[in-house]
């Protein structure tokens, strides 16, 4: 017996041998494939850099901002804009499917088999009257690419030409959603139920900012901008000559009161510690000073970075307003927009796929051009694709106080410095081509 126990232990030391022998051999070629991984990543990206630097590939992209900038379109009417986009997908041989979600289109780069990875693109303009007075200048009264999705569309062909001139490098599939209605309509919502993104295992997106410098990127992991409602109230009274409020039912008063205790739901109901936001944006009611109407409207947007903080301030936005119009004498209408669908979900960064973007981005741009981003109330449909696979955004840098590029987004002054185009080019190839390699090897 105990010489049997000493053959076993024996075997055993043996065994143990062995697999430690393998893992170190594991771990040995790991270290060199990353190493080759990344020295290859590194000289891939600032070929794809040089290669959107170039005078005549720039001119192209930056043609191409112009010429959608001079033409902007709302939600869901982008028909010039996909017009434009199927043109150059045309000219560069590369397929899509086209209408998707009315204007959308999805371009296919690669093998056609998976992994499938998506870039993304929003198309539409702003209800604005554009005060920059400059050659490409809006051609179409109250419209304005004021959130820089003409340089999105510019900078995510010109990864397609990138992309497709390395199609047979690519060791799975790009999807490139050109998506249409971000502003206020859901348009990623739509993209997704027409089945756009089906299969499609991580997206990634960029969004111009005019407070980050250009040359650099910027984002951050976990929820990174917030979820988003809207409402729209009617307040109905019974209208009348102001010289008899008494004989009448005045929404005027009854409006003015719902707005104020609108107030009280983030000042004395929500943690200070959590981020809630409840804001009237506009008022309508009444067209002479002795007149008292008949309705008031009234609307605003409601944000949260929790799913539990959107519900209850939807559900609390509807009591308060209903109850001062009761108190009052009038009835409320409130609106909350739901089959646009809204709210939108919070924006969450996937930290994997953001860890990619990052190491990505400080390959091609150099650490320091990589900042976090702080977490805002803004919101992004984006959120809607994160719901349902890994995503990220990143924000390139557009400021240049030379150029007076630092106007915030949604103003009427905005401007670009579109230097900015080809590092957004180059990043969307980069994280692209490199995922699908890591992909791969993940596999493996």
């Amino acid at each position: 017996m105990p010489k049997e126990v000493s053959i076993g232990n024996k075997r055993h030391v043996k065994e143990e041998t062995i697999i430690c022998y393998l893992l170190l051999i594991s771990t040995t070629l790991l270290y060199q494939i990353c190493a080759v991984e990344g020295s290859e990543m590194e000289s891939v990206a600032q070929e794809l850099l040089k290669s959107a630097k170039q005078p005549e590939f720039f001119q192209w992209v930056r043609g191409i901002r112009r010429r959608i900038h001079q033409y902007p379109e709302l939600g869901f009417e982008e028909q010039i804009t996909s017009q434009l986009i199927r043109s150059e997908l045309d000219s560069l041989g590369i397929d899509y499917t086209w209408p998707v979600a009315k204007t959308g289109v999805v371009a296919s780069i690669g093998s056609g088999a998976q992994p499938f990875f998506s870039l993304r693109a929003d198309m539409d303009a702003l209800p604005l009257q554009e005060l920059v007075d400059w050659e490409y200048k809006s051609k179409i009264d109250g419209k304005m690419h004021a959130c820089g999705h003409d340089a999105h569309v510019a900078m995510l062909l010109g990864a397609a030409k990138l992309l497709q001139a390395r199609r047979h490098e690519l060791k799975g599939t790009v999807k490139l959603i050109f998506q249409p209605g971000e502003e206020g309509y859901a348009g990623a919502y739509h993209m997704l139920q027409d089945g756009a993104l089906n299969n499609i295992e991580a997206i990634f997106g960029l969004h111009v900012l005019p407070s980050v410098p250009t040359g650099a990127v910027a984002s951050s992991p976990g929820p990174i901008l917030a979820g988003v409602g809207l409402f729209s109230v009617t307040i109905q009274g019974r209208g009348g000559h102001a010289a008899s409020p008494h004989k009448t039912i005045d929404p005027i008063l009854g409006a003015t009161f719902a707005i104020i205790a609108l107030q009280q739901i983030v000042s004395r109901e929500t943690d200070p510690l959590e981020a809630r936001v409840v804001t009237v944006g506009f008022i309508k009611g009444g067209h002479a000073g002795n007149v008292i109407p008949d309705s008031v409207q009234f609307g605003g947007t409601y944000r949260s970075l929790t799913p539990q903080g959107l519900n209850y301030l939807q559900k609390r936005i509807k009591e308060l307003i209903e109850m001062q119009a009761l108190v009052h004498q009038c009835n409320a209408t409130v609106d909350f927009m739901e089959e646009t669908p809204l709210p939108h979900p919070v924006m969450v960064n996937d930290e994997s796929l953001y860890n990619h973007g990052k190491r990505v981005g400080e390959i091609l741009l150099g650490e320091p051009n990589v900042h976090p981003l702080p977490v805002t109330m803004g919101a992004e449909d984006f959120s809607f694709y994160s719901q349902k696979m890994a995503a990220a955004i990143f924000v390139v840098g557009t400021k240049n106080e030379t150029l007076k590029s630092d106007q915030p987004l949604h103003s009427p002054h905005f401007v670009i410095d579109e230097d900015a185009l080809p590092v957004g080019v180059a990043f969307h190839a980069a994280v692209a081509i490199s995922y699908l390699d890591r992909r791969v090897f993940d596999i493996i």
